[in-house]
């Protein structure tokens, strides 16, 4: 088949949407299937201030939330010309991956499916982007519900999504969790000391690493809060984070107010291929998401490319992480906010690397035998031909 891969978000962009799009075009190709992306990177920067971004900024300035949906709209028309100029391709079916990248796609006229990564209009509230009960907030759940029901498939990444669509429009989903290239995230502990050197961090630092974008439903002020207390312990201890979102300047604040500039590192968005060189060099991997406007973690691409890089995990018991993650078996599940428990877990893990290493290594089988990015290819694939009948 040939196959296009849509969305009205930039790509590539550090953030789990990218990271999938990526990995399952990996895993179709390598079924034989030739494979396109197109995202709002394609259209030149200048276009997308004059349409998008520029105009935002000035109505989010008269309402909040009014911003928001003027720019997904502009998106959605930039994308459909983007898929109209490339129909002489003859793609055979479009995968949408946001909501207004299934406009787009149905617009243009193409066979369309659409993967669902998440909760559009609640994360907008939660990213405080929209108010909640807002006009807007319910203008973008409506929309939500328009897609649902007129794509042809809708695939989910996790059970919990595949429920929400399923209350709000009446449409059943199928539910494909998350996945990883497992050739590329594998465990490489063997050059940690050589990705020390490269990256500056002390050869005998105990390393914490955060790959979360900064964002309020990621919890990631919560290893700033616990790490004190590990502090305390492990003075050599050091939590490092990749990411960038709005929650940057907050956690700034907090590090000064802790006395912590010493101690943490803000690494900003980095390539995604540098992340295995972090995972490589931590001895510790933390994904501390937590519930927040109704929005709560998926299938955590994070928690699985660490798990699949032979690093021990500590992640909050929220959402799909409870899914992917069997507490002291294959990682370590905290409640989430719980600053002291989290404080603990992170202690007991340096404490006991022999354990750590048992549960990175139960959790590097897990992934090889459930979360291969072929084996997800193939079940997208028998989708897309249902959806083509």
């Amino acid at each position: 088949m040939k196959i296009l891969l849509a969305t009205v978000f930039d790509y590539p962009h550090p953030g789990g949407l990218s990271t999938h799009v990526t990995t399952l075009k990996a895993g179709l190709e390598a079924r034989g299937h030739i494979v396109d992306i197109l995202s709002i990177s394609d259209i030149p920067k200048s276009t997308q201030t004059l349409k998008a971004r520029g105009p935002s900024f000035i109505l989010n300035k008269v309402a909040k939330g009014k911003g928001i949906i003027w720019s997904r709209k502009a998106r959605k028309k930039m994308l459909q010309r983007l898929i109209e100029a490339n129909k002489h391709k003859d793609y055979d079916i479009v995968n949408a991956q946001d909501v207004y990248a299934t406009f787009a796609s149905l617009d243009a006229g193409l066979p369309t499916v659409s993967t669902v990564h998440g909760y559009m209009a609640f994360e907008a509230v939660s990213a405080g982007s929209v108010l909640e009960n807002s006009p807007e907030a319910k203008y973008l759940q409506e929309k939500e519900i328009e897609a649902f029901q007129k794509t042809r498939k809708v695939i989910t990444v996790d059970q919990r999504i595949k429920d929400y669509v399923l209350k709000q429009a009446g449409v059943e989903g199928n539910a494909i969790r998350n996945f990883i290239n497992i050739d590329d995230f594998k465990p490489d502990t063997t050059k940690k000391q050589e990705y020390r050197s490269k990256h500056q961090v002390n050869q005998d630092d105990k390393v914490f690493f955060v790959p979360r974008r900064l964002t309020k439903k990621n919890g990631v002020i919560y290893p700033i809060l616990s790490f004190p207390k590990v502090l305390e312990k492990y003075p050599n201890a050091k939590l490092i984070y990749a990411g960038s979102g709005e929650a940057l300047e907050d956690m700034k604040k907090l590090i000064a107010e802790k006395n912590l500039e010493n101690s943490i590192q803000l690494l900003g968005p980095i390539p995604h291929q540098q992340i295995k060189e972090f995972f490589a060099l931590s001895n510790v991997v933390l994904v501390p998401s937590i519930h927040s406007a109704g929005v709560e973690e998926a299938t955590s691409i994070s928690a699985l490319e660490a798990m699949g890089s032979g690093v021990p995990l500590i992640a909050c018991a929220v959402g799909g992480l409870k899914e992917i993650v069997h507490h002291n078996e294959d990682g370590l599940l905290v409640e989430e906010r719980n600053v002291g428990e989290l404080s603990e877990a992170m202690i007991e893990l340096l404490d006991n690397p022999e354990k750590g290493n048992q549960l990175a290594m139960n959790a590097r089988e897990k992934i090889e035998a459930e979360y291969s990015h072929v084996a997800a290819a193939e079940k997208y694939e028998q989708i897309y031909l249902s959806a083509l009948k």
